[in-house]
Formats: C-alpha cells, sequence, structure tokens
C-alpha cells in the first residue's frame, strides 16, 4: 500500500470513529504490517495537511481524534443551543488540587481549600467521568485516594498531566486559575459569569457563586488508573 492510500485509509477511520484511537489499534487497520514509526509519521502529514481546516487531528489521553477547533465552537453552538451544565468555582478547585496534587484524599484537599468540601462534589466529578478512587491510604480510616482519569485530559484536549500549565502560585486560587487556563482544551472551556448558588449539588460555604465554568455535557467512561501516562503515540 502507498503513503496516499494509507493515509486514506487513517483518515478514514478516525472521522469514522467516535472514540480515539491509539497507534496500535491504527496498526491494526493495516494487519499489523506498519510499524508503529510509520503510522505516527502518516499521523503527522495528517496533521499538517488538516491545519488550515476547522478540523483537526490531535493526540489526546486515549488517542489520535479529529475535533472542531476552539474558534468554531460559537458557530456549532447554533446547532445545539441548550446550554451546557455549569461547575462551580468550589468543584473546579476540588478538580484542580486533584490534577495537581494527585493522588489525594478528601482530608489533603480539605486542608488546601480550608474548607470541608461537599460529598455531593465529589460525587459530580466522579459522574462526569474526571476522577476516581485509585487506591486507599494506609493510615486510620484508610480513607479513598482520588485521582484524575483519562476522561479528563481527553476533555482539555491533553495527551497527560505534563501538559497541564505550569503553577504561578502555590495557592488554591493559583490552581484554579491554572486549571481553567489549560491549553486549547476540547470541548472549549469558557469562564463565565454565572449564579452557582441555585446548584445545592455544588454549592459549599467558601463558594464564588459569581465564577463557574461551561462545559459540555459528559462523555465516555473513565480511563484508567494512571492518568499521568501518556499513550503510545
Amino acid at each position: 500500500m502507498n503513503t496516499a492510500d494509507a493515509k486514506r485509509v487513517l483518515e478514514t477511520a478516525l472521522i469514522c470513529t467516535q472514540q480515539p484511537l491509539t497507534v496500535r489499534e491504527l496498526r491494526v487497520l493495516f494487519s499489523d504490517e506498519l510499524g508503529a514509526d510509520t503510522v505516527k509519521e502518516l499521523l503527522a502529514d495528517l496533521q499538517a495537511e488538516w491545519s488550515q481546516r476547522g478540523v483537526e487531528l490531535v493526540c489526546v489521553a486515549t488517542g489520535w481524534r479529529f475535533q472542531s477547533r476552539p474558534d468554531m465552537r460559537e458557530y456549532l453552538d447554533r446547532l445545539h443551543p441548550e446550554k451546557p451544565p455549569k461547575y462551580s468555582r468550589a468543584a473546579l478547585e476540588t478538580l484542580a488540587i486533584i490534577a495537581y496534587r494527585q493522588p489525594v484524599t478528601r482530608g489533603d484537599m480539605e486542608d488546601i481549600r480550608g474548607v470541608t468540601i461537599n460529598t455531593q462534589i465529589l460525587k459530580q466529578l466522579e459522574d462526569r467521568g474526571w476522577i476516581e478512587v485509585i487506591g486507599h491510604r494506609e493510615a486510620v480510616g484508610r480513607p479513598a485516594l482520588y485521582a484524575t482519569t483519562r476522561q479528563f485530559l481527553d476533555d482539555l484536549g491533553l495527551a497527560s498531566l505534563d501538559q497541564l500549565p505550569e503553577l504561578q502560585s502555590p495557592t488554591q486560587q493559583g490552581v484554579f486559575e491554572a486549571l481553567a487556563q489549560a491549553g486549547e482544551p476540547q470541548p472549549e472551556l469558557a469562564i463565565e459569569p454565572g449564579d452557582a448558588a441555585n446548584d445545592p449539588a455544588t454549592h459549599d460555604a467558601s463558594e464564588d457563586a459569581s465564577d463557574t465554568l461551561k462545559l459540555p455535557p459528559a462523555g465516555g467512561g473513565v480511563g484508567d488508573h494512571d492518568p499521568a501516562q501518556a499513550i503510545e503515540t
């Protein structure tokens, strides 16, 4: 098979699939006759060919996928005008702490935030597929250890935790801002004013209801237990 045909096969498979595909899975298209390095080179060529279009080919935590560019969001939203769910500042600060300090217990998070964390916040993040329990600390009560998932990385358009922005401040505000500004997430994340106080599932005593994060509806399942590990790319 020549290079042009191989790229056409890869392009078709990636456009038609609903989930990201790893290099290993893409090699199956060619009965493993193409090596991993060759497949990566073809994917890089496809990235370049799609660089000037409204859709881009990217590598995220669970594989390669085509996705719309962030600047297309305002147009695509007109096709689906329903409002996506909003997550409170308290929920996002909790998520940021897990992302940057994982694995952490609920007690660790409360020490950093300085307030008690509503159980519903952790459940909300688990239901979204962004965090999961990966074990228990050998301490009194064996508290659960939380970490982010590959779904979390996929939703931010990242291949690994190493791509999260470097923290500029050790404070919880710095953690929150760093997460909110992470790269060019896909689907796009955008800060907008809102009133999260009307959402009892995400409210706690320290919550600043004037800042919420608009996010897309929940996607696929959670990732595996090592969210920091990059896929084979």
